[in-house]
C-alpha cells in the first residue's frame, strides 16, 4: 500500500500535461502511486496518459466514457485510491518539487492526523512564481501542531481548494465524503472536511503551484453558470443540517457565503451585465434562507466587510455595484499616487542626504555591507571584526535589509538601505567598506575613504571584460560603472591573477592592496574545537565524509536548477557520506528541487559560507569563487563542468579551469560519483593539482589579511622605507604557504595532511537513502607568484584622462 495517491483529473490540458505530470513523477519520495482519470478529453490527453503508463508503473489512467465534471472525476480516482493519504491536484498545476517528502515526514511527526493543510502559490505565464498564498495562517506556532477546527478556526478562512489539503483515506471513508457535480464543487467537500476532521494539522510550505492562465480559468469566465454556486451552498447547509452537533458553525459558514456571493457579483468578468441583478436577489434568498439563529454570531471584522455582507443580504444590487465601482476607483488612484509617493519620499531624502553632506565628517565612524544588503559576511565582515579589536573608539554600522539584521553581531548598528539613518551615515562616515559598489546617488566627499574588497576570485569575466558577452552583462551601464569605480581608493585583492584582472576590468585610478582575503583568515585561525562544533551543529556525524556542494549562478539559465542530480549522488554515495547543499546567494529564497531526507543538508541559508568550509571534508563545486577559498584548507577539491563549454561561451572566463583545476574534474554525473566513492579525489595526483592551484592563487592569504587591511586603511601606518614589496611597518609579515597550518580537516591533527587511503566501502543504503525511483525523473522545475603583501597605485589611467 502507496503512502501516498495522487489523484489527477484530466480534460483539455494537452499543453500543460506533461509539466503536470513530471512534478509528480519527478518527486524524490517514491512511495505513492498517480491516478489519472481522463475526463473524455477531446483532446491528446488521453495519449499522453497512456504513455506515462506504459513507461512508469506507479501512474494508472482512468478513461471515462463521457464528461462529468471535476467533481466526478475526482470521485473515480478516490474510489481506486489504495494510498495511506489522497492529495487531489489540478491537471495544469503542478506539484513543488520535495512536496512529497515534506508531506510524509510532517504526516509522521504529527501521528497521522485526518487532515494536513499546506500552502500554494501562483505560477505565472511568463514563468514566475509568486509568494505563498497564506503563510500567516499556516504558520509554526500559531496554534497547536494536532488539533481540531475548534484549535485552528481561522482555518476557515482559507479558499476552498481540495488540492490545498491531503487527506487520510481512512477519513474520507469515515465521513463518506464525495465532491458534487457542478461548479464551485470545492465549497461543499472542503469545509465538511475541516468540520468533521478529529484532528487536523498545517505545514507552512507552498506544495502546489497554482496556474495563473492569460485567459483566466472557468471559475472567471463569463455566464450563467456562476449560478451554480447557489445550489453548493445549499449542499453545504444541508450536511450542516444533518449534524446538529456541527450547528455552532452556522455562523461562520454563512459569513464565508455571504463573501463568496460579494466576491462573485463584483468581479467584472463573471456575470453577464443582465444576470446581476438576479444574481444578487438569489444571493439574498440564500442568506435569508442559510441565516444562523438570533443572538448567534460570527467572528468579529472590519466595518467594510460587515456593511458589504448586509448589502448582498438585502439584496440592494445598484448599492452594492455603486460602492464596488467605488472602492475600485479609490484602489486605482491608490495605484497610480503610490509612484507619486515613492518619488517624494526619494526626493526629500536626497535633500537630506544634501544637507547632511554638510555636516562634518564622523572621524569614528566606519560603515560596511555586502553582498547588497544580505547581511554580515564575506570581506567586510572580517575587516569590520579586526576593526573592532584594533581601531581605539572606532564605531561600525552595516548596511542590510531588517530580514538579515540578525546577523549582525553585538555592538554593530543596523543601517535599513533607503532610510535616513543610511543616509545620513553614508554622508559623514570617514570609512566605508564594501564588496559591492554603493548607490549611485551616493557622492564620496573629501576625507571619506572608500574600500573596494570584492567577493572573490575571478574565474568568469567581470567589469568592462563583460563588453563582449552582451548576455552575460544583461544590459549593464558600463559608464555608470566606471563613475562608481572612480569612487574606490582602494581595491583589495587575493593574489596577482585578481590584480591584473580588477585594474584591467575596473580602471580607475585606486590604489591596490595586495594584501590577501580576509574572509579566509579563519580558516588559518580555526581549531579542531571549531570544526567539531560546526560539524555538531549542522548534524553531520562524526567518521563521515562531508561533501560540501556550492555550485555557481548561471546567467542564461533561470531559478534553482541544479547540474547535478542529487538525489542520485546521495543515494548513490551511501549513509558514509552527507552532502551540503550551498546554492548561490542569487538563489537563496528559492528551495531545493530535490530534498532526500538525512544524507542531504540544504544549508544554503547558512549565515557563514566559511564555516561551511571548516565542517567539510571535500569541496565539489563547478565554477564558483569558492573553490579559491577553500584551496587555502589544503582539502581536496572536485570540479563538476558537466556544462563548460557552454559557461565559457556565454559567462567567458579568464583561464579553462579544467585545465588548471585543483583537484580532479568530473564531466558528468557518474565520473563525480566514481571520484568520491572510489576516493580519488584524496590521491597524491589530486594534492599535486591542488599544490599548484594554492601556488598560483592563494600567496597572501595566511590569516593576517585583515590585520593588515585595517592597520593600513583605518590606522594610517606609514609603509616601511627600502626595497623590495611596500609593507607597512607593523603589519604581520606574509607567512610562505610552506609554513601555514591550515585549520585541521575532520576527525585530523592540525597540520596533518589527508589520508591517501580510499574510503571505506560504501555500505549498505541506511534508513535515510532515496528509493531507487527517486533518479528515473529529474524535477520538472526542476531555475607570477609573490611572497609578501604590498600595495601600488595602479597603472591604469582613469576613464576620464588623455591617452
Amino acid at each position: 500500500m502507496p503512502r501516498f495517491s495522487v489523484i489527477v483529473p484530466v480534460h483539455r490540458v494537452q499543453a500543460y500535461l506533461h509539466e503536470c505530470l513530471d512534478s509528480v513523477l519527478g518527486q524524490c519520495f517514491g512511495d505513492f502511486e498517480l491516478i489519472a482519470v481522463d475526463d473524455h478529453s477531446p483532446d491528446s490527453c488521453g495519449e499522453i496518459l497512456d504513455a506515462y503508463a506504459a513507461a512508469d508503473p506507479r501512474v494508472t489512467v482512468i478513461h471515462l466514457a463521457q464528461n462529468g465534471g471535476l467533481g466526478p472525476a475526482r470521485n473515480t480516482g478516490t474510489a481506486r485510491a489504495r494510498g495511506d493519504y489522497v492529495l487531489y491536484l489540478d491537471s495544469d498545476d503542478t506539484m513543488a518539487p520535495g512536496t512529497l517528502r515534506a508531506l510524509a515526514e510532517r504526516l509522521s511527526a504529527t501521528s497521522d492526523p485526518d487532515v494536513l493543510v499546506f500552502d500554494f502559490a501562483p505560477a505565472y505565464w511568463d514563468g514566475s512564481l509568486g509568494p505563498a498564498a497564506h503563510p500567516d495562517l499556516l504558520a509554526d506556532g500559531t496554534g497547536p501542531a494536532v488539533g481540531t477546527l475548534a484549535d485552528r478556526p481561522e482555518l476557515l478562512r482559507l479558499p476552498a481548494f481540495a488540492w490545498a489539503k491531503a487527506y487520510r483515506r481512512d477519513f474520507l471513508r469515515r465521513e463518506n465524503l464525495t465532491f458534487p457535480p457542478g461548479r464551485y464543487e470545492d465549497t461543499p467537500w472542503s469545509f465538511p472536511v475541516l468540520l468533521t476532521a478529529r484532528t487536523l494539522a498545517t505545514l507552512p510550505r507552498v506544495c502546489v503551484h497554482y496556474r495563473q492562465r492569460r485567459g483566466g480559468s472557468i471559475l472567471t469566465t463569463t455566464g450563467r453558470g456562476h449560478f451554480e454556486v447557489f445550489e453548493q451552498y445549499d449542499r453545504l447547509f444541508a450536511f450542516l443540517a444533518a449534524r446538529p452537533e456541527l450547528e455552532r458553525w452556522r455562523p461562520h459558514l454563512h459569513q464565508r457565503m455571504t463573501d463568496h456571493f460579494a466576491t462573485i457579483h463584483s468581479s467584472p468578468a463573471r456575470l453577464p451585465r443582465s444576470s446581476r441583478a438576479e444574481f444578487m436577489r438569489r444571493a439574498r434568498d440564500s442568506c435569508r434562507r442559510h441565516r444562523p439563529a438570533p443572538g448567534a454570531a460570527g467572528p468579529p471584522d472590519t466595518t467594510a466587510r460587515r456593511l458589504r455582507r448586509l448589502l448582498v443580504r438585502c439584496g440592494t444590487h445598484r448599492v452594492f455595484r455603486l460602492l464596488s465601482h467605488a472602492g475600485r476607483a479609490r484602489r486605482a488612484m491608490g495605484a497610480r499616487l503610490r509612484p507619486v509617493r515613492s518619488l517624494l519620499r526619494k526626493a526629500a531624502l536626497h535633500a537630506y542626504y544634501r544637507l547632511q553632506r554638510c555636516r562634518p565628517l564622523d572621524p569614528d565612524l566606519a560603515v560596511f555591507s555586502a553582498y547588497w544588503g544580505r547581511g554580515y559576511s564575506c570581506n567586510p565582515a572580517a575587516i569590520e571584526a579586526k576593526a573592532r579589536e584594533l581601531v581605539p573608539g572606532i564605531r561600525t554600522a552595516w548596511i542590510c535589509d531588517p530580514a538579515y539584521a540578525p546577523t549582525l553581531p553585538p555592538g554593530v548598528r543596523h543601517l535599513r538601505p533607503g532610510s535616513a539613518a543610511y543616509w545620513t551615515a553614508l554622508a559623514r562616515a570617514r570609512f566605508l567598506v564594501s564588496n559591492v559598489n554603493l548607490p549611485h546617488r551616493y557622492r564620496k566627499r573629501h576625507g571619506q575613504t572608500l574600500l573596494q574588497t570584492h567577493h572573490g576570485t575571478p574565474l568568469k569575466h567581470m567589469g568592462l571584460d563583460l563588453l563582449a558577452y552582451p548576455a552575460a552583462a544583461d544590459g549593464m551601464d558600463f559608464a555608470r560603472l566606471l563613475e562608481h569605480t572612480d569612487r574606490w581608493d582602494y581595491s583589495l585583492s587575493g593574489n596577482p591573477h585578481s590584480t591584473l584582472v580588477w585594474e584591467r576590468a575596473y580602471p580607475s585610478p585606486y590604489t591596490t592592496l595586495e594584501f590577501g582575503h580576509p574572509r579566509n583568515d579563519v580558516f588559518h585561525t580555526a581549531t579542531a574545537a571549531d570544526v567539531a562544533r560546526v560539524r555538531a551543529e549542522l548534524g553531520i556525524p562524526d567518521r563521515v565524509t562531508a561533501v560540501l556542494y556550492a555550485p555557481t549562478h548561471r546567467d542564461y539559465q533561470p531559478g534553482r536548477q541544479p547540474r547535478l542530480d542529487l538525489a542520485r549522488l546521495v543515494a548513490a554515495l551511501g549513509p558514509s557520506f552527507v552532502v551540503l547543499v550551498r546554492s548561490h546567494y542569487f538563489l537563496a529564497d528559492e528551495g531545493l528541487p530535490c530534498e532526500p531526507p538525512g544524507g542531504l543538508l540544504d544549508v544554503t541559508a547558512h549565515p557563514s559560507v566559511e564555516e561551511l568550509c571548516l565542517a567539510s571534508d571535500v569541496l565539489v563545486t563547478d565554477y564558483s569563487s569558492l573553490m579559491f577559498d577553500y584551496a587555502n584548507l589544503d582539502r581536496p577539491l572536485v570540479v563538476h563542468a558537466p556544462d563548460w563549454e557552454t559557461y565559457r561561451e556565454a559567462r567567458g572566463t579568464y583561464f579553462d579551469v579544467t585545465a588548471m583545476a585543483p583537484g580532479p574534474v568530473a564531466r558528468a554525473d557518474d565520473e563525480l560519483i566514481d571520484i568520491l566513492a572510489t576516493g580519488a579525489y584524496a590521491t597524491e595526483h589530486a594534492r599535486a593539482l591542488r599544490a599548484a592551484f594554492r601556488q598560483r592563487f592563494c600567496p597572501w592569504d595566511d590569516g593576517h589579511a585583515a590585520e593588515r587591511v585595517v592597520r593600513h586603511v583605518f590606522l594610517g601606518e606609514a609603509p616601511a622605507s627600502g626595497g623590495g614589496p611596500v609593507v607597512a611597518a607593523s603589519c604581520p609579515p606574509v607567512v610562505p604557504l610552506a609554513e601555514r597550518r591550515p585549520a585541521p580537516a575532520p576527525g585530523r591533527p592540525s597540520g596533518t595532511p589527508e589520508p591517501l587511503t580510499s574510503p571505506a566501502p560504501l555500505a549498505v543504503k541506511d534508513w535515510w537513502s532515496c528509493p531507487a525511483s527517486a533518479s528515473s525523473y529529474r524535477c520538472s522545475r526542476s531555475r607570477a607568484t609573490c611572497a609578501s603583501a604590498s600595495t601600488r597605485c595602479s597603472a591604469s589611467p582613469s576613464p576620464t584622462s588623455s591617452s
